[in-house]
């Protein structure tokens, strides 16, 4: 068996065939990424189209595994758009079709998207994870990513209610840049309230 790692701008029909083949099966085996039914081939074309569009300008990255030369893993970061978080991004979409799964390709697509993010001069990677997906929070631990904030039972399936955690992983600050933090003073600053 052979792993192997693609980092597509473009896609071809190949490409969207298989990519919507993991995306779906992936739904339909019950992952939450994004879609509570299984997506339908527009829907996951539009989702590619749309994330390419970024990685050409720079905004993005898209990395794919493929097993024997047939994409079974997917995962992403994409940029914040609002200008004063462009340092960070939001990884994404981590996949791995159901017949490919014991083969370690979550681990070996996200580390690829960390080290693609690094490489663009990002900041921080953060990400938002179901709390009952204990395996995927476990994997992004052992990664070094860190919870900063879970809003309980806040993602609605249906009748059912999960967590959301958030996490993030610190990817480095240039040497110039000041580490503020929640010191008084500067831009957007002011002081403490105080109470009767």
């Amino acid at each position: 068996m052979e792993i192997d790692l693609d980092r597509p701008k473009d896609a071809d029909d190949r490409l969207r065939r298989e990519v919507h083949e993991v995306l779906h099966a992936v739904v339909a085996a019950g992952g939450a990424i994004g879609w509570q039914t299984p997506p339908d081939r527009t829907a996951t074309d539009t989702w590619l189209d749309g994330v390419l569009t970024r990685v050409r300008a720079g905004d993005a990255a898209l990395v794919v595994a493929r097993v024997d030369g047939v994409v079974r893993a997917t995962a992403t970061w994409q940029r914040d758009p609002a200008k004063v978080f462009e340092n960070c991004a939001e990884l994404g979409k981590v996949t791995a079709h159901p017949s490919a799964r014991g083969l370690g390709l979550g681990r070996v697509v996200v580390e690829a998207v960390v080290e693609d993010a690094r490489s663009a001069g990002l900041e921080v990677l953060y990400l938002g994870v179901r709390g009952n997906n204990l395996g995927a929070i476990g994997l992004y631990e052992e990664l070094g990513f860190r919870e900063w904030g879970r809003l309980p039972n806040s993602i609605a399936v249906g009748d059912q209610r999960f967590d959301s955690v958030r996490m993030h992983l610190p990817l480095g600050h240039a040497p110039h840049v000041e580490l503020r933090g929640s010191t008084p003073g500067g831009n957007g600053s002011s002081p403490r309230r105080r109470t009767p």
